[in-house]
């Protein structure tokens, strides 16, 4: 059952990234950049949970998900500030 949740989590992540990717590509709104990619690295840190909890149960990508997630909310942050100067 976790699986499944966790895959929803990975797909409704890629979803966002998507619309919000093809949102900017329309608007060249750069909001919508910064923020489709956050989503897309959380789209990424979701598969890993998904490795780590089900196909790789052993092993422990704890690590390397917290950097994919803090990347893409530095990102987001960095997109926010850069944005709000202009």
């Amino acid at each position: 059952m976790s699986a499944i949740i966790y895959s929803l989590c990975a797909l409704t992540a890629l979803g966002c990234a998507l619309l919000l990717l093809r949102g900017y590509r329309r608007s060249r709104y750069r909001l919508l950049l910064w923020s489709g990619l956050c989503f897309a690295g959380l789209t990424v840190n979701n598969l890993l949970l998904v490795v780590d909890k089900v196909a790789l149960p052993g092993d422990d990508l704890s690590v390397a998900r917290t950097l994919v997630a803090l990347g893409s909310m530095i990102v987001l942050l960095f997109g926010l500030i850069w944005d709000s100067e202009s």
